[in-house]
């Protein structure tokens, strides 16, 4: 009975997150801080934890969510820059012409583009960039986000060149110094290092096999939503295309994960999947017969955001297609080398870090290393192109006080966000000997549901994500858990936290910071409620199906 009263405590920011942005539809600058009161309240005066570890955490929290707006500002200044200097109006042309097909735009962009972004990036990169890019094209902003969302949720298992597992995973195990995870993996005859190779593999096959149908689920979305006969069936008529890009995908996800490990999963198969479905369409394949395309912008619902036009900035000599993607390749080329273990850039990067140990006496620690965030990468290439796109003071100018005003739009939901999870993370140091918020969450989960959560596991993963906006510390805060069920109920460790993986990857498509960041890149506002809300169908399918897949490996 304790342990179920204290886990309806612990639902209680969750539920209120739910009720203001989903049934409430506030906007997040007005729920979020609304919410890190009520959570701070909760873990004051229920969970009891000391008031010096919540300005701790909330200070914790804080300087992440500066990290989180510096990789924001960064991407959205790299945007500005190619919009100013022309870049991109060459490259939604070449991208036109390649289909004019919504649909296939879709395809391209969030799903294939951005996988690779992602594996390359993380920290919701890819829908900051992607969204903004389908906007210019003529999408509008609220159908951007919702099919930029979706997409990130398959690669973010192996995003940032593999962190959620690496860092996330391999931190809420121990790091290969926890008694209770060495004495088992002792028994089952396997290291620690191999362990987490194996949680990889089954990942990449559990997770990538969801993604398959990842592609047509987003453009079933975005003609049941925005078309002008509201036609789920419509998104339908690029099916081959679409199963080409999530199948291509899957396969390499998972040979990657098989052979190379854990940091290039995402990376080499967002690569394959743009590479296979550019080839296809180059040679006519697979094209639908009826190009889709929206309403005319003055049938658009308000919600759906300000009809935006390509912009284009008349140029003296015009940048050709090849030397407009340049920046985006810089990025990619710069974020792989760069985080490479092998070579001695990455400890270059990381040897700047700034430290705060314990922070205000409490054992909370916030590291920050500026240089190794993919937002310097961005600002590096944003200064690269300034030269090789014959940037003047002038247009340089003109990209950063847009940029500023979407940082500040963005600014109070996020730091509210991430400060509320911080401390919902932080409360196992309290006066009465519980657990944290999320751990207890967990326990009184499982011990209802712990001969069907196979099913429930990823589930969990993606509530952890939920909260914190982050997959890595999604799976640094219940992977041991995750791996407690397994050793309790008789199931396979590696299976039960690799559903946990999955589940963390799958919550990024309705994360709050990912959600307030991308709606931020591309202008709307007061919207993330309803955001979530749409969202909710793709997560729904990733977290049932997931569940199946790992019920039914779980009997061999």
């Amino acid at each position: 009975m304790r342990l179920f009263l204290y886990t309806i405590v612990a639902l209680i920011p969750l539920i209120c997150v739910f009720l203001f942005l989903v049934v409430r539809r506030w906007p997040a600058q007005r729920a979020m801080p609304l919410v890190y009161l009520i959570t701070v309240f909760n873990s004051w005066l229920i969970w009891q934890v000391p008031l010096q570890q919540i300005m701790a955490a909330t200070i914790d929290g804080l300087i992440t969510a500066c990290q989180i707006l510096y990789i924001l500002f960064g991407a959205v200044l790299l945007l500005n820059t190619l919009i100013e200097s022309g870049a991109l109006s060459s490259i939604c042309q070449g991208l036109l012409q390649l289909s004019e097909d919504r649909r296939i735009q879709a395809i391209l962009i969030p799903w294939c583009f951005g996988l690779f972004l992602e594996g390359a990036a993380g920290f919701g990169t890819p829908a900051a960039i992607c969204a903004p890019l389908l906007v210019t094209l003529g999408f509008p902003p609220l159908a951007a986000v919702l099919v930029s969302l979706p997409a990130q949720g398959i690669p973010s298992c192996f995003g940032a060149v593999g962190t959620p597992l690496l860092l996330g995973i391999a931190t809420g195990l121990g790091l290969d110094d926890l008694p209770v995870v060495n004495e088992r993996l002792a028994q089952l005859g396997v290291s620690f290092e191999g362990f987490l190779r194996e949680i990889a593999v089954q990942t990449a096959l559990i997770h990538g096999l969801v993604g398959i149908l990842m592609p047509l689920i987003m453009v079933t979305m975005l003609t049941g939503f925005f078309g002008e006969n509201r036609s789920w069936r419509e998104g339908l008529g690029v099916w081959p295309l679409a199963l080409l890009a999530g199948l291509s995908f899957f396969i390499t996800f998972v040979l990657t994960a098989l052979f190379l490990g854990p940091e290039f999963p995402s990376l080499l198969g967002g690569l394959v999947s743009l590479l296979m479905t550019t080839l296809i369409l180059t040679q006519g394949w697979f094209r639908p017969q009826q190009i889709w395309d929206f309403a005319p912008s003055h049938q658009w619902e308000e919600e759906w955001g300000i009809p935006q036009t390509p912009k284009t900035k008349p140029r003296t000599h015009p940048i050709g297609l090849k030397k407009a993607w340049i920046p985006y390749i810089l990025v990619g080329c710069f974020l792989v080398v760069s985080r490479l273990p092998f070579l001695p850039i990455q400890e270059i990067l990381l040897s700047l870090e700034w430290r705060w140990n314990n922070i205000l006496g409490t054992n909370i620690t916030s590291t920050v290393q500026p240089l190794y965030l993919p937002a310097s990468i961005f600002i590096l290439v944003v200064l690269i192109t300034y030269i090789i796109h014959y940037m003047g003071k002038t247009r340089i100018i003109n990209t950063l006080f847009p940029t500023i005003l979407t940082l500040r739009k963005a600014m109070i939901a996020t730091l509210s966000a991430v400060a509320l999870a911080s401390v919902f993370v932080n409360s196992e140091t309290n006066n009465l000997n519980l657990e944290s918020m999320p751990l207890t969450l967990a326990m009184g989960a499982s011990s209802i549901f712990g001969d069907i959560w196979t099913l429930l596991a990823p589930s969990m993963g993606a509530i952890g994500t939920f909260i914190a906006g982050s997959t890595t510390v999604s799976n640094m805060m219940f992977s041991l858990f995750q791996f407690g069920v397994a050793e309790q109920t008789g199931t396979r460790e590696s299976l039960m936290v690799a559903l946990q993986a999955g589940g963390s990857s799958s919550g990024s498509m309705f994360s709050i910071n990912n959600v307030v960041s991308v709606c931020a890149t591309v202008g709307l506002l007061k919207v993330e409620g309803l955001v979530i809300k749409k969202v909710l169908f793709p997560l729904i399918y990733c977290l049932l199906a997931e569940g199946l897949i790992g019920t039914i490996l779980s009997f061999f």
